[in-house]
């Protein structure tokens, strides 16, 4: 048995009931044990139990990334300032169609290290190449929601294949890693997967009992093309099709109206909110305030690296905070303690974990991170959520432990060769720029 006591922490707990505890946190082998304003009892205790002092550190629970591409930061930087279309068809799949294995696992491992780094230890990634993201995630020690993604627009032959693929990908892998690592079901979108395609996965999910996730109504330039071809906007198309029959994660959703968000909430579906992607690429502002109220399970994600440009999700939560305060006009619409929510909690939720992870409780698994307070931005210390939101950044982070081991120590990844991944990761930009 391992045990860590850690003592004189703040702990930022994302409990409705008591949201900061001051005081202690036991964590043994992979959970918490003890959380609470008192010392552990001595019982609680294991002789050989290992403390490290919390004091200038703020513990909250790791973030949850819900919708990202993570081989593609080797393209960071790579096509900036155009539409999604141009940027996705004219730019980044034909640099993607250069890539072997050996440019996925580069690119991953480097994001591996970004999203730890910032705080992130859960992550949602829909790619190719899929078996070498995952022997990445195992070995950097993060927690990994993998979905081999697929688009459709191929001959019946290539389609099967790739579903194939798909299916041996979720199959493999699926409680790997001890358990870290679950897997998924993914055609690519609505526009690039045809209606019979997306029915074979909706089958395929419900023999394998696997959840779906799909991006979903991005642009609106995606939801009038879909109603051209198919008469209704996603969200019906979808439905129609029996994609919310399963439990279902949807990126973007930018471009809903009322009736999609009824729809929606009332499937039990989960949207992954991604705004600075979104931004960048000027799809628009989802209806978050609208989403929430509607009991819609809303997280975030930092999309690729390639349309964001980095994979900090404390960013990704201010902007959340801060965005829907803008469009609105209302400074209460999405407050502080929401945002911080949308980024652990909720995340946990958004993939069917919310029981597992995503709060500082006994019991739950230990995926935390620890943020170094003694900086001038979080000086003085008036409201730790506030500053958490609105002032902290992703290289405020100090230690993060996933599964109870630490994987981040004095932000540096324990079990990963950082200088080697950056090297790897630049000769392999270099291969694809180079043909």
């Amino acid at each position: 048995m391992s045990q860590l006591w850690i003592e004189n922490g703040l702990f930022v707990t994302m409990n409705d009931d008591s949201r900061t505890v001051q005081g202690h946190m036991v964590i043994t082998d992979d959970r918490i044990t003890y959380i609470g304003a008192e010392a552990p009892r001595v019982e609680q205790l294991a002789p050989d139990a290992r403390k490290l002092d919390g004091s200038r550190l703020a513990f909250l629970p790791g973030l949850v990334n819900t919708h990202g591409h993570a081989a593609m930061s080797l393209l960071r930087g790579y096509s900036d300032d155009q539409n999604l279309q141009v940027w996705l068809e004219q730019k980044m799949w034909p640099m993607e169609g250069r890539y072997v294995d050996a440019d996925t696992r580069a690119g991953s491992a480097l994001a591996i290290v970004e999203m730890l780094r910032s705080g992130t230890t859960a992550f949602v990634d829909m790619y190719d190449r899929m078996d070498q993201v995952a022997e990445m995630t195992e070995q950097g020690g993060i927690r990994g929601i993998l979905t081999r993604g697929v688009i459709g627009l191929c001959s019946e032959e290539e389609q099967s294949a790739k579903l194939q693929d798909a299916l041996d990908f979720a199959k493999a892998w699926h409680g790997k890693a001890d358990g870290r690592i679950t897997t998924l079901l993914s055609p690519h979108a609505p526009y690039t997967c045809p209606p019979a395609y997306i029915e074979k996965f909706v089958q395929a999910a419900h023999d394998m009992n696997l959840p779906l996730h799909t991006h979903m109504s991005e642009t609106l330039a995606e939801v009038e093309q879909n109603v051209r071809d198919y008469g209704v906007r996603p969200v019906e198309h979808l439905d129609r099709l029996g994609f919310f029959s399963r439990p279902a994660l949807v990126a973007h959703a930018v471009h809903l109206n009322d009736d999609e968000i009824a729809l929606l909430a009332e499937r039990g579906v989960s949207v992954s909110h991604n705004p600075v992607s979104n931004l960048k690429l000027a799809s628009g502002i989802a209806r978050v305030p609208e989403l929430l109220r509607a009991g819609v399970k809303v997280s975030l994600g930092t999309d690729s690296a390639a349309s964001n440009n980095n994979l900090d999700l404390f960013e990704e939560i201010r902007f959340a905070a801060l965005l829907h305060k803008g469009v609105s006009g209302d400074p209460t619409v999405v407050p502080a303690w929401e945002a911080l929510k949308l980024g652990t909690t909720y995340g946990a939720h958004a993939v069917w974990q919310g029981e597992t992870f995503g709060m500082l409780k006994e019991g739950f698994k230990a995926d935390f991170i620890a943020i170094d307070l003694d900086q001038p931005h979080m000086y003085p210390l008036t409201d730790i959520v506030s500053h958490l939101v609105y002032a902290a950044n992703g290289r405020d982070v100090r230690h993060v432990w996933v599964d109870g081991r630490q994987v981040v120590k004095n932000g540096v990844c324990t079990l990963l060769d950082e200088e080697k991944i950056r090297y790897e990761a630049a000769a392999s930009y270099e291969r694809l720029l180079n043909g």
